[in-house]
Parts: C-alpha cells; structure tokens; sequence
C-alpha cells in the first residue's frame, strides 16, 4: 500500500524544478536597455536571456537555487556580506556540554554538578535530568538547531518523554517557548523571555566557555536552572571569509547570541569584533541590513533560520543555507543546497561571469546591427554598388543571433574549466539528500540524522 499525501506538482522536488523555471524567466534589469530598441532584432533579444539561462543552469547543477537573472545582476555588485552564526558561521548542530541547577555551588572548573549540591539550598530543587526532561518537552515543538540539541540529548540521557499540554505551547522567535509540562508552566529560553513569563531572576552561575551559549529554563515562577550548548564553526568558514576580504568585500556578523560568543566565532573566521552585533532579536537585524543600505551598501545576507527570515527579506540579495528550515529558504534569492558557505564564492563568480556574458553579448549585438542594418538599407549602393539580397541579410541577420549563443554557451565551458583548474568541488554531497532535509518538519527525523553527543556518564552526570 501506497499512501499519497501530496500531489507530484506539490513535492519539494516540484517546487525546486518550478524554482528553477521561474528563475530562468525573470528579467535581468540590463534587459530593460534591449527591450528599449524599437524593433530589436534577435541578437538583441537573445542577448540576456541566454546568459541567464546557461548562468541559472550552471548554478543548478553546482547546487545553486539562483531565482533570476535581476539576482544574478544584484549579486555581482555586493559589497557587503553579513553572515548569521548559528547555523551559518557554525555547523548548525549544536551539542548541549552540560546542565546546570539553580543552588548549585560556584566552582573553579566548569564540570557538571551533581543533585548533592542542591540539597543545602532554600530554592525549589531540580535535578539536572528533571531540568533536561521539562526543558525537551518544551522544545520539541520547535525546529530551531538548540531546541534540537535539547532534544537530542534528553534522548541520549534515557530522559522521560514528556508531552505539551495541547494549546499551551507559546514560541517567540530570537526569545524562546513556553508551554505547560505535567501541569507545570516550563519556559526556555533567555532570562528577558522567562522574565515575562513571570519567572524570578535568580540566575545560576555563569560557568560557560567562550563557544558555549546558555539556554535559561524556568518552572513556574522559579528559575530551575541552564542548560549549556556549543556548536562547531564549519570547516570553510574562514577561508569563505578571507576570500571575500580579498574581493574588498566587507563582512559582519548578526547573532542573538551573547557578545561573548559571537565575537569568539568571529574571531575564528577572521571578521573583525567591531563588525559583530550580537544580542539582537529579528526585528533588530532587519534594521541593521536597513541601516547598511542607508549607508548606499549593497548587501547579501546569509542565514539559516526563521529568526534570519525577515533580514533575508531585506536584505537585496538574502541567502539561506540549504539545511535551513523553509522559513528561510522560501524568502531567500539564493538557497545554497549543498550546505556550504563556499557556495558563496560559486555564485560570486557565477554571477559576475554572467554579467560579462550579457554585455558581450550586447556589445556584439550592437555593433552587428549598427553595422549591418544601415548596409542591407542600401547605404553602400551609391559607393560600391553594394546591396544585400533578403535572403543574404536574414542569413546575416542568424548568424548574428548564433553567435550570441554560442558566447551564452561558452560561460558552461569557461565556469566548469575554471573550477576544474582550480580543484574546486564545493557540491560534492547528493543534492536529493539536501532537499530532502530542508522539507523535513520531523523534529525526529532531524534530530536522528544529526545524531547525539550527550550521554550520561555512570556517576550520574552529563557529558
């Protein structure tokens, strides 16, 4: 048995190919200067589309989603890059490294503490297992990459699994979610979340690494404890970093993370602390983009997340990674399905090769028909007795229209004999495996894909 959820035209799959089709369609503004020719004659018709055509191809088979011809031509003139962390900068599948309780003792070293340590304490005592429980309940019912690692490592603990009451569940991005769990209002998330949600704050100490970022979990009124999450920085960060450097590319970081972490991974990739915001809510980073375009910057914005989903949006040319959730992806002007950051230089290049294919093209077919219209009118008959034969001019008039094509054509030859040159083999992984991630909504699935880095450790702890 066979059960049909969707239409074939509704699949992913469907939606990528349409994709792919209405990028192929949509102008380039510099086909506005060849739509301006009265009567234009078929080279310069051919001009941009071709390009387009053979450049959003090419970006498909390299494991670009580009959706048009005006991206590629907005694209080519950025100046100015600002990369999310989580997800973007990072690798996007944090771990959680450990679990803190409320009344625990302030200690040298940055181990986990043990129930023990609650007991001399006036405050309502959680376990770090009941801490983990309460906090995964909650955030099973979100996608974003810490709620996942939560998840994921109250499986790993061999934690109860516990559900949400129905209708209690309250999210909000860059904040945190709330819900009840066994008759308990439980919220996760930063202190300013779980203070309006009437949470007292009475933080525990402070004993996170420079890549950690905590995630605070209230019950009730009472501040239970913090859960500790790090996420690695991706391999091709750095090196996508400095290239763009070298391209005189300016390059920002925007995280809702504390200032301490995000510059911390900026400095691994080589952006300067001066260029990283961090602390800010989506609204927030919606006007930091706004605020470069005052500034007359034309910026690309690359992230991963429905937090990142509105700056995507404003951003002129918005760019999602391919393991993003679709938030991101369906605002996105570039969604780089193979999950790499070296994407970016791809679609850089592809872009600017593009442009140089169009105005060569233009050029061309400009000066053919500057050339040859005015001869096959009979401008030379008086001097040489020279005169084009219909049949003659209309043939002229193909060659014209072939030889753009054939230029459109040699930007395939050009682009793939450059990377080949050049080692480069940026979408390496099956690109069906990344569509097939990025229209995942299974918290489980998601989470067994990643797999875990938690487990407790025979004393009791978390590791």
């Amino acid at each position: 048995m066979v059960e049909v959820r969707r239409p074939g035209g509704d699949t992913v799959m469907g939606a990528i190919v349409q994709m792919v089709e209405d990028a192929q369609n949509r102008q380039a503004p510099v086909q506005r200067l060849a739509d301006k020719v009265i009567s234009c004659p078929c080279a310069l018709g051919l001009a941009t589309p071709t390009a387009v055509l053979v450049g959003t191809s090419l970006g498909a088979m390299r494991g670009l989603l580009i959706r048009g011809g005006d991206i590629l031509e907005k694209f080519s003139m950025v100046d100015t890059v600002v990369f999310d962390k989580t997800g973007t900068l990072t690798i996007g599948k944090p771990v959680v490294t450990k679990v803190v309780a409320v009344g625990s003792q302030e200690r040298d070293d940055a181990s986990p503490i043990s129930d023990s340590n609650l007991r001399n304490s006036n405050l309502p005592h959680w376990s770090e297992s009941e801490i983990l429980t309460l906090a995964a309940g909650v955030e099973s019912n979100t996608l974003h990459p810490i709620a996942k690692a939560v998840v994921q490592a109250a499986r790993s603990a061999n934690c109860r699994n516990v559900m949400v009451k129905d209708g209690t569940f309250e999210q909000e991005p860059g904040f945190g979610a709330t819900a009840v769990v066994e008759e308990k209002r439980v919220s996760v998330g930063t202190l300013e979340w779980l203070g309006r949600q009437g949470v007292k704050n009475e933080s525990p100490p402070d004993i996170r690494g420079l890549d950690e970022t905590l995630v605070y979990v209230g019950v009730d009124d009472s501040l239970a404890g913090a859960i500790y999450v790090a996420d690695k920085v991706r391999e091709d960060a750095a090196g996508t970093v400095k290239s763009l450097a070298e391209m005189g590319i300016s390059t920002h970081v925007l995280s809702g993370d504390k200032h301490t972490a995000a510059e911390y991974v900026a400095a691994l990739v080589g952006i300067e602390t001066d260029k990283v915001l961090a602390g800010v809510k989506p609204n927030e980073k919606t006007k930091f983009i706004s605020k470069l375009q005052e500034e007359k910057k034309i910026v690309a914005m690359v992230g991963d997340g429905i937090n990142d989903a509105a700056a995507l949006a404003q951003s002129d040319v918005g760019i999602a990674m391919g393991g993003g959730v679709g938030a991101a992806t369906e605002v996105a002007s570039i969604v780089l399905m193979g999950d790499k950051l070296t994407q970016i230089l791809d679609a850089l290049e592809l872009s600017k090769m593009t442009m140089r294919k169009i105005k060569q093209n233009l050029l061309w077919a400009f000066m053919y028909n500057i050339v040859g219209i005015p001869v096959a009118a009979g401008v030379l008959l008086p001097v040489t007795g020279t005169l084009l034969t219909p049949s003659l001019a209309g043939a002229m008039m193909g060659i014209s229209s072939l030889g753009v094509m054939a230029n459109s054509l040699a930007l395939q030859l050009q682009f793939n004999s450059k990377h080949k040159h050049a080692g480069s083999n940026t979408f390496t992984s099956n690109p069906l495996r990344s569509i097939v991630r990025m229209d995942s909504t299974d918290p489980q699935e998601q989470d067994l894909e990643k797999g875990g880095h938690f487990s407790r450790q025979k004393d009791g702890k978390y590791a």
